[in-house]
């Protein structure tokens, strides 16, 4: 099977999308975050919400592609294991030493946590509940923030692992063949009607909220996408039809988007609880047209060798870690100083680029980082992309 360079690349792109987010997130109106900047304006809204109905899905689906072509090398129990050790080591790590600077920070801004750093770790360490509303996970004494999307991967990946002897066998093959088997419009609209149930039924009693054990509505959207993902990894025909579909999605996810975007500014907060299923409605075929959209025009434009692909697509992974600390930290030093929004802007997105290059280029060449970091142990430097059996599969 030839290399699937534009899965790499997609991979890339849709984690510098989401740095790129997360910094947006200081300057858009009316959305909370752990910490806000005073130069906030309304017109990020569009293109923010826009992002943000596929930009999760996008990584779960591109995870479940990535395992799908690589295969469970050397059975499930392997791999379930190797997974578990390239996901939960970071995620753990990360808990206790990347983010809780990021709870120090929304602690302190929020006025429930003293100043100082060192004695606010000594205490996060007891993993004690912290006064209300201190920080995001306050009441477990310890958050994960933005690295939630590691343990729900890894949740994800522990099922399929387990179901694979169901879906090898005889009867378990002729359910995939069914469900790859959809062309055309009918490729639209089948995989749309799990996402639009998970609306109708999950999204009001199940809000979004990153909490692992209650956050059934985004489990049922983002484990469906890593079904997905890794149904279609392998089928060849399918891959050349979505390619076939790219203009004809890009056009029904532009019009489903704005149907969305139309219906909630104009249905007010009031209105029968029917409407919310209305306007979750084009949400889902929104999401999955979006989908369908961006792997079309990814294999046009991204299959092919480039040569920052390799070294980018293994520093992803730590830069993900990473990211959203700088952030959080570059912004609380710099919101009181009120250096205008042009410079904040500036500096906040130049700092975090800044900052998770040079960690990453420290991180690469200390053999004990790399694994605290989601890398492998062994740098594979010096081999140039290539055509091979098993394409490189994503790690997050």
């Amino acid at each position: 099977m030839q290399r699937r360079y534009d899965i790499d690349a997609l991979r890339v792109f849709a984690f510098a999308f989401l740095i790129l987010y997360h910094c947006a997130m200081l300057w858009v109106h009316d959305w909370g975050w752990h910490v806000k900047s005073t130069y906030q304006t309304e017109w990020l809204q569009p293109p923010m919400l826009f992002i943000n109905r596929w930009r999760m899905s996008l990584l779960f689906l591109l995870s479940g592609i990535a395992i799908g072509l690589v295969g469970l090398r050397g059975g499930a129990a392997r791999f379930a294991g190797l997974r578990s050790w390239r996901l939960l080591l970071p995620l753990v790590f990360g808990m206790f030493v990347i983010v809780p600077v990021q709870a120090y920070c929304q602690g302190v801004t929020n006025g429930l946590v003293e100043p100082g750093f060192g004695d606010f770790m000594l205490r996060y360490w007891e993993v004690r509940p912290w006064p209300k509303g201190a920080f995001d996970g306050w009441e477990h004494g310890i958050t994960w923030n933005h690295l939630w999307y590691l343990a729900y991967l890894w949740v994800y990946t522990m099922i399929l692992c387990a179901l694979m002897p169901a879906l090898e066998s005889p009867l378990g093959l002729r359910v995939r063949a069914w469900l790859t088997h959809w062309r055309g419009a009918w490729l639209i609209v089948v995989p749309t009607l799990p996402l639009l149930a998970a609306m109708w039924w999950l999204a009001t009693p199940y809000p979004a909220k990153n909490d692992l054990l209650n956050d059934w509505f985004q489990h049922a959207i983002f484990f469906t996408v890593f079904v997905y993902g890794w149904l279609l990894a392998r089928e060849t025909a399918l891959w050349e039809e979505i390619r076939r579909l790219r203009k004809i999605t890009l056009v029904v996810a532009l019009f489903s988007f704005a149907i969305y975007y139309a219906l909630i500014k104009l249905v007010p907060d009031n209105a029968p609880e029917y409407w919310s299923a209305i306007i979750r409605t084009p949400r889902a075929l929104y999401i999955w047209t979006a989908l369908l959209t961006i792997l079309g025009w990814a294999m046009v434009y991204l299959d092919r060798p480039f040569a920052w692909l390799p070294r980018a697509n293994e520093a992803v992974y730590p830069w993900y870690v990473l990211h959203q600390s700088f952030i959080v930290l570059i912004a609380y030093w710099l919101i009181p100083l009120k250096l205008g929004a042009a410079a904040e802007v500036v500096l906040v997105i130049g700092g975090t680029v800044f900052g998770c290059f040079v960690s990453v280029e420290i991180i690469r060449r200390v053999p004990v980082l790399r694994p605290l970091f989601g890398m492998k142990f062994r740098e594979a430097r010096a081999r140039p992309a290539a055509p091979s059996a098993q394409p490189q599969a994503a790690t997050t």
